[in-house]
């Protein structure tokens, strides 16, 4: 017999969504047979699927270890002895993590596990803030994710509900995330916007940017402005306004300006004097702009977090500090 008691996290679902989280294996034509037979019940009587579970409320499974043993990607977490999480801000709602270039934020098509959610929800594991036997359904989850060469600020929902009021506010774009960039080139001008259409082509992983809307292209709009220029290359800022894929990479290559380092926008021929193995981009900064109530994340309204240190920055354009910007 397996037991969950139920926590806020979990409480105000019904039972059978609960279920199809907490035990993926349990189809739902054997989950409603198992609640007539009363191998499940809640708080040790028969229960309805859809029950609403409340705070408090102990589920009791009485089924066969199959359903319970089977290896998941979720649990990649278990396997990591020395998280490897670079955090930038934590309280008990949120977490906001430095992820390096080349890490993935979840497992790709190469089923790759060693990802920044596993690391994050290790480190939450074992330093105690997060025991996933007291909260079946919710797991710590990432609420924006970036490439693997890009590096940056990803913010981790550490509850259920500071989950919903995120995705919430970044659905209505009430958080401001600024990048900054190594350009080849100096843009003209050194500042601007740069409006158009973007067109994503799942099949060449690439986008492309069009003058006017064409079938299947969505609005793409970017602020930047040059910080510094040195030699060939510049430093820029890069604020957007529209989140599409690829954008700032495909924006700044538009211009003239393609990101260095990157070989998809880019050409071989501009990158390889520098050896870069990837797009020199950086998610350094993050504000909260809430322009609705944010419930239990209200107090981070109008606060802004950086990163301190960024490798590409500092290499090319060592006399430039971040925090004189703020």
């Amino acid at each position: 017999m397996r037991e969950y008691y139920i926590t806020k996290n979990d409480s105000g679902q019904r039972l059978n969504k609960f279920l199809e989280k907490a035990v993926p294996l349990l189809f739902g034509g054997m989950m409603h047979k198992y609640l007539r037979l009363k191998r499940i019940k809640v708080n040790g009587k028969r229960t309805e699927a859809a029950y609403r579970l409340c705070e408090g409320d102990a589920v009791q499974l009485y089924l066969n270890d199959e359903y319970f043993n089977a290896p998941r990607e979720e649990e990649a977490f278990r396997r990591i002895t020395q998280p490897q999480v670079r955090i930038v801000y934590e309280d008990e709602n949120i977490l906001l993590a430095d992820k390096a270039p080349g890490m993935v934020v979840h497992a790709d098509e190469h089923g790759d596990t060693n990802t920044l959610i596993a690391h994050i929800q290790a480190y939450l594991f074992q330093s105690g803030a997060w025991n996933p036997e007291d909260a079946a359904s919710f797991a710590p989850a990432l609420c924006n994710r970036i490439d693997r060469n890009t590096g940056g600020i990803v913010i981790c929902a550490k509850t259920a509900e500071a989950l919903r009021i995120l995705n919430e506010r970044i659905k209505d774009r009430e958080l401001e995330k600024r990048y900054l960039c190594v350009v080849h080139g100096r843009p003209v001008p050194p500042e601007g916007v740069i409006e158009n259409y973007l067109r994503r082509d799942e099949k060449r992983k690439q986008v492309t940017l069009h003058k006017t809307r064409v079938p299947g292209a969505k609005t793409a709009k970017t602020r930047y402005r040059t910080l510094a220029s040195s030699g060939k290359l510049s430093l820029v800022e890069c604020e957007l306004l529209t989140g599409r894929t690829h954008q700032i990479r495909a924006h700044m290559a538009s211009i003239g300006c393609p990101l260095l380092g990157d070989g998809k926008y880019g050409t071989n021929e501009l990158n390889r004097p520098y050896r870069e193995n990837g797009q020199l981009l950086y998610a350094y900064s993050l504000t909260f702009r809430f322009e609705q109530n944010a419930a239990a994340l209200s107090y981070l309204n109008g606060r802004t977090f950086y990163v301190q240190h960024i490798p590409f920055v500092e290499k090319y354009f060592p006399n430039y500090h971040i925090q004189q910007d703020k």
